[in-house]
């Protein structure tokens, strides 16, 4: 039986070789017309992914409406890899125990925590402390030299639902690099390759 299941281990690089080879034979029978109407299609599938991204900014008032939760400081409300969707409602107030996703200067990735504390100055304006629930100590520590709460500007969003797990591809393509360009290498050819059968 092991036997058998190493020959077949063998066997699959052999199988996916053949079938790449098939995806070739058939991107160099393409008429140069076909190609072009395969790479229009894929243009059309990204324009089309990038409008629906913008249209959800609109809808939402986040610069960023959907997000992927990256750590475990979240836990239990929210694990690594659950699919965050955010709203951005203009004028109303931060509250205590909202979860919100912020951005800080200098830093690249957001960060999704609930609110702690929310203090107004004296000019009205409103601040907030926030804090992850599995971690043991508040924010601060990541805010920049000197600064002690967050602001409106800060806010990306705030955390209206989620699905769990869905975003494990995104930190599989985040971590492994080769991973992501090897996938969107093999949709473009898919694109390219399969057309509509008439």
């Amino acid at each position: 039986y092991q036997r058998r299941v190493r020959e077949n281990e063998k066997e699959n690089p052999q199988v996916e070789m053949e079938q790449f080879d098939i995806m070739i034979g058939q991107l160099k029978r393409m008429k140069p017309r076909q190609l072009l109407q395969q790479a229009i299609n894929f243009g059309m599938i990204v324009a089309s992914a990038l409008m629906i991204w913008k249209g959800l900014m609109v809808v939402t008032g986040s610069e960023s409406p959907i997000v992927v939760v990256l750590s475990g400081s979240m836990e239990p409300a929210f694990y690594r890899g659950d699919l965050l969707f955010l709203h951005l409602p203009p004028a109303t107030p931060v509250r205590v125990g909202e979860i919100t996703v912020f951005k800080l200067h200098g830093k690249e990735i957001p960060i999704v925590h609930r609110v702690l504390n929310v203090h107004e100055r004296p000019d009205g304006k409103v601040e907030f402390l926030t804090k992850g629930d599995n971690n043991a100590v508040d924010d601060r520590g990541l805010y920049g030299r000197g600064q002690k709460w967050l602001q409106e500007k800060h806010l990306i969003g705030r955390v209206r639902g989620y699905l769990p797990y869905i975003g494990m591809v995104t930190i599989l393509m985040n971590d492994h690099q080769e991973f992501k360009w090897l996938l969107i290498a093999a949709l473009g050819f898919f694109v390219l390759v399969n057309r509509e059968q008439g």
